[in-house]
């Protein structure tokens, strides 16, 4: 899939919170939103890259994403690791236990470690 601009990356980070939306309510959502019809075409440009698909519902347009959540969470991940970590799963990890809120109940916390003893014996 063609890369994103940071305008893009915005819009589909939204339109994968929202399910199918409307680009007026993805401009409602936007820090510092451009006009209607700048929106449209970042819409227009997503929809050319396939990233998204659109739909008539009723009388509106509606915006659904077309890679998979999976997928666009994995690349999300690698973008952040590359980006802030330096390509380090231990200081993401790091980072994330060490957050304020974020607390882990047991069950979290077992299911993590069978995840890692999974990755372990898998060799990852």
């Amino acid at each position: 899939m063609p890369s994103l601009s940071r305008r893009e990356r915005e819009v589909m980070d939204i339109v994968h919170q929202l399910g199918r939306p409307t680009a007026g309510q993805i401009r409602e959502r936007m820090a510092d939103p451009p006009t209607d019809s700048a929106v449209r075409s970042v819409l227009r440009i997503l929809v050319e890259k396939g990233h998204l698909g659109k739909e008539y519902e009723g009388p509106r347009l509606v915006y659904s994403p077309r890679v998979p959540v999976v997928r666009a969470r994995r690349s999300a991940m690698r973008h952040v690791l590359t980006t802030f970590f330096g390509g380090s799963v231990e200081g993401a990890v790091a980072t994330l236990l060490a957050l304020e809120d974020s607390t882990l109940s047991s069950d979290e916390r077992e299911r993590i470690m069978a995840m890692i003893d999974e990755a372990s014996a898998e060799g990852r």
